[in-house]
């Protein structure tokens, strides 16, 4: 059974940065492509960031140029380094494969930008 906690998550001013991580119970990461999703109040979920099983990235173009996917398939852990964060920014964040599995959804990590 495959289960993904999200961490790193936090209150940060305008401008600010911080580095969300996804650890996998499992090797899933040479079977999927993985993503990071954000939901925000009122919003539907989105896809934010994707990493594909070669290392090809890709990422939604209001983060475009900010938000950086890596893995780290030793340590079984997506992350999402997050820089010049907006208000809009402000969700929760949550990683998931691409496509999304429903029964892999996590707990999300909240993101608050906020001065």
């Amino acid at each position: 059974q495959v289960q993904l906690v999200e961490s790193g998550g936090g209150l940060v001013q305008p401008g600010g940065s911080l580095r969300l991580s996804c650890a996998a119970s499992g090797s899933i990461f040479s079977i999927y492509a993985m993503g990071w999703y954000r939901q925000a109040p009122g919003k539907q979920r989105e896809l934010v960031a994707a990493i594909t099983k070669g290392g090809s990235t890709n990422y939604a173009d209001s983060v475009k140029g900010r938000f950086t996917i890596t893995r780290d398939s030793a340590k079984n852990t997506v992350y999402l380094q997050m820089n010049s964060l907006k208000p809009e920014d402000t969700a929760v964040y949550y990683c998931n494969t691409l496509p999304p599995v429903s029964r892999y959804w996590g707990q999300g990590t909240q993101v608050t930008v906020s001065s």
